[in-house]
């Protein structure tokens, strides 16, 4: 019994010794709202400063329940921020117990500097204190996460990846040579300049990119949606407001609930889609796809096939290739006119038909397509035009319900339809 004791009192002591031997759980930095701190006011609130450093890192993660984030990198080789709180209060003292309740901390965890500004979630607290970040950080920092409940989200001059994120503020996003993922719960969406790929979303606000050397891939709950450039594929999608593209060095895909689509040069094939709107193509190297609840289309400088349809809208379509890419196309519109503009030396099997001719009509520039009228003077006329151009080719289908139809021939030079 006696040797049963000692052996329990030995296994104790060694079960002590390991735990004094395992590390404590890692501390991060005093909380920076420790060091001395500037107190004044500002118009109706009052802001409590405080600036501090840390050590250079790979990587940075910003957040804040509520306020503003503005990351800004730089030459410089380590981190430096200035964490501003504001309270809105009817005194000063009010406003630093207030302060006193909302926790800010900046530290280094391994390869990660972390700044947080947290409030604690007392009843109207969230509405009354805030806390806005500016940051400063090495350009060659390799990814920088910034998080906001509410404020704007501001990051320049980064040569990694940002990831981004605010409950429903603007974000402006500048020169960021990585990747970009950011999203906002209902604000407007800005990027100037990026250098990889680019993902943003938005509950309903705008979103404008100015360039991109990625692939694009832009949403919106209902705002509208801008791209000026991109050197690879853009897909884009809103719930209802207009979509304008420039140019695109890869595939487009763009989407609208009812606004309008513009689009300009499109190096590979466009799909292009409103619930109502109008669209509008400068040219596309790839075929087309449009439709349209009863907006217009116009479609040019095409060098491959379209499906295209409108429930209501006029077509214009021109095509400017060879013969070699083109196929099977169709053109369609229940109550509009159709203009198609032909390459005189297309190979091209015509199917065009317009159900209720009464005051409209088929007109050909070719003498090969015979357009044909059935149907009484005084009951409704049918009018189709059927035939091979160049010894004919894929199809291409034209169908109004009523409108007209004009099959023309292209004015376009040899040079301008195949620039290279």
């Amino acid at each position: 019994m006696k040797t049963s004791k000692q052996l329990a009192v030995f296994l104790a002591l060694i079960a002590c010794a390991a735990l004094a031997a395992v590390d404590p759980e890692p501390q991060p930095a005093a909380d920076s709202s420790a060091g001395q701190a500037r107190v004044y006011g500002s118009g109706n609130s009052w802001v409590e400063e405080v600036s501090g450093s840390l050590p250079p890192a790979k990587n940075l993660k910003v957040s804040t329940d509520a306020g503003a984030v503005r990351v800004e990198g730089g030459s410089q080789s380590g981190i430096t921020y200035v964490i501003k709180k504001h309270a809105y209060a009817s005194s000063e003292e009010e406003a630093r117990r207030q302060f006193e309740r909302l926790r800010v901390s900046a530290s280094s965890q391994g390869d990660t500097a972390i700044i947080r500004g947290l409030s604690p979630g007392t009843p109207g607290h969230g509405r009354s204190v805030s806390v806005d970040f500016e940051v400063h950080c090495p350009r060659n920092i390799e990814l920088v996460s910034a998080r906001t409940g509410g404020g704007g989200l501001t990051v320049t001059g980064i040569a990694g990846r940002m990831e981004g994120e605010t409950g429903g503020g603007n974000i402006s996003l500048n020169d960021i040579s990585g990747a970009v993922s950011a999203s906002s719960g209902g604000g407007t969406v800005d990027v100037d300049a990026a250098g990889a790929q680019v993902k943003v979303e938005t509950g309903g606000g705008n979103i404008e990119i100015h360039h991109a050397n990625g692939p694009i891939q832009a949403t919106s709950g209902g705002g509208n949606i801008s791209v000026d450039s991109s050197k690879q594929s853009i897909v884009v999608e809103t719930g209802g407001g207009s979509i304008n593209i420039g140019n695109d060095g890869g595939d487009l895909r763009a989407s609208t609930g009812g606004g309008s689509i513009n689009a300009g040069d499109v190096h590979g094939k466009a799909e292009m889609e409103t619930g109502g709107g109008s669209i509008s193509l400068r040219s596309a190297n790839g075929p087309v796809r449009a439709e349209s609840g009863g907006g217009t289309l116009e479609l040019h400088k095409m060098t491959h096939g379209v499906q295209a349809e409108t429930g209501g809208g006029s077509i214009v379509a021109e095509f400017i290739g060879y013969g070699k890419n083109f196929s099977a196309s169709r053109l369609e519109t229940a109550a509009g006119d159709i203009r198609v503009f032909l390459p005189a030396d297309l190979p091209v099997t015509v199917r065009a038909e317009v159900d209720v001719a009464n005051g409209h009509k088929i007109h050909s520039d070719f003498p090969g397509l015979q357009v044909v009228s059935e149907g009484s003077e005084w009951g409704p006329k049918e009018s189709y035009c059927h035939g091979s151009l160049n010894g004919g080719g894929p199809v291409l289908s034209i169908h109004t319900s009523t409108g007209s139809i004009d099959l023309l021939k292209s004015t376009l030079s040899a040079t301008e339809r195949n620039p290279q």
